[in-house]
């Protein structure tokens, strides 16, 4: 029939009732972007891995390769992202070398989406697919489940929404290169300081006919810099009211120590006549 189905909402109340914790959804962050601009292509993300409220990783790279005019950009679970980006990875090279010719960027998102759909979404990569080959620019989103789109602009991750309303009030159609790198790296940051799930720096990717261009933290928003107060106090800062020293010896007097003999023989180990 067709329509929503809802029973999986019968059987989670029917296991809640039983003492079982209800399914909780999983929590990733991140910021991911990519932008078209005339002759090219531009991917941006955050640096920031976590685990669970905990910064794992302060400058992780989640700009991943897929060939020398391709690349992807990975949010959700850190593990699925690069593994199955090295995965299609190697696909489409023994494609590109079965076939003769360079990888076109839609055969990479066809391959992505057809392996996450396989899966049914138990494999956690959000992607973002961009890339440069001989029919033109293109620039795909793939998330877990494999369903895709194709728009002249794109988000994902946690912080998508900050970033995207930085391209909503900012992009234009004739933008050119160095206008995209820089609303791309805008939106980046839109994301680092709005989303506790993504911080540190800003990694940029341009991709063009001629070149590809990766720039490891372009931008660095958040330098540790050098504390404006020494919290380093003088030795007698704080008054000391009473001193009192206890000697080894007379530590008997506060502390019972009972003494356990050590037996001489171990216990024997029964074995086969």
């Amino acid at each position: 029939m067709p329509g929503f189905d809802f029973s999986n909402h019968a059987r989670n109340a029917a296991l809640h009732a039983q003492g079982f914790p209800l399914p909780k959804a999983t929590s990733t962050g991140t910021t991911i972007v990519g932008c078209i601009f005339d002759g090219g292509v531009v991917i941006a993300a955050d640096t920031r891995a976590t685990s669970g409220p905990i910064v794992a990783d302060k400058n992780c790279e989640k700009l991943h390769y897929i060939s020398p005019q391709i690349w992807c950009a990975g949010a959700g679970t850190a593990a699925d992202t690069e593994f199955t980006t090295a995965l299609i990875s190697s696909q489409l090279e023994l494609h590109a070398l079965s076939t003769g010719r360079n990888p076109r960027v839609v055969t990479c998102m066809t391959m992505l989406k057809q392996h996450l759909f396989q899966h049914q979404g138990h494999i956690g990569a959000y992607l973002v697919v961009a890339g440069v080959d001989p029919t033109g620019v293109g620039l795909f989103t793939v998330h877990a489940h494999g369903s895709t789109d194709k728009l002249p602009y794109v988000t994902m991750g946690s912080g998508s929404l900050a970033a995207m309303s930085v391209f909503e009030t900012q992009w234009k159609s004739n933008i050119d290169r160095e206008g995209a790198i820089k609303l791309a790296a805008d939106a980046i940051q839109a994301g680092i300081f709005n989303d506790l799930g993504s911080g540190s720096n800003v990694d940029v990717c341009v991709i063009t006919k001629e070149k590809t261009t990766l720039m490891r933290n372009y931008i660095r928003p958040n330098e540790r810099e050098r504390k404006q107060r020494s919290y380093v106090f003088k030795r007698g800062t704080t008054a000391v009211l009473r001193e009192k020293v206890v000697e080894r010896v007379d530590i008997g007097k506060y502390v019972t120590v009972h003494e356990v003999p050590l037996e001489a023989e171990g216990e024997k180990m029964e074995v086969d006549a």
